[in-house]
């Protein structure tokens, strides 16, 4: 069973046919693969710009963390001087009332010798 030349050619073509449609199918899936390869860069790339956005972020805050901290113990500082200012005004305020109870005391001596000088007079200029 020999095969005719007209059955040969048409053999011929369907395998140029399967050839001719088979690279299609390749580029197809290359084509594909190709944007999704692109695709990945473009969004590692935007990963990565956004990663460096967040860190540069991170920096500022500890920037602005370490002024928060610094201004905190600036504020320390001043109620440090403060409590101190407090301290030495209640010294002062207890020394002066120290000063006006010897004063009371003295001042209530004084008016009860007077008291008693008047009252002395006073019986002795009516014996």
């Amino acid at each position: 069973m020999a095969l005719a030349q007209e059955d040969i050619e048409q053999i011929k073509q369907l395998i140029d046919r399967a050839i001719a449609e088979r690279p299609e199918t390749l580029n197809a899936n290359v084509r594909y693969e190709l944007d999704l390869r692109e695709r990945t860069i473009r969004v590692e790339e935007a990963l990565k710009h956004q990663r460096e956005l967040m860190q540069e972020g991170f920096k500022q805050m500890e920037k602005r963390f370490e002024q928060v901290d610094k201004r905190f113990e600036q504020v320390d500082k001043r109620f440090e001087q403060v409590d101190k200012r407090f301290e030495q005004m209640h010294q002062e305020i207890m020394g002066l009332h120290h000063e006006i109870k010897v004063l009371m005391r003295w001042g209530f001596g004084v008016l009860l010798a007077i008291a008693s000088l008047i009252v002395a007079v006073l019986r002795l200029a009516s014996a």
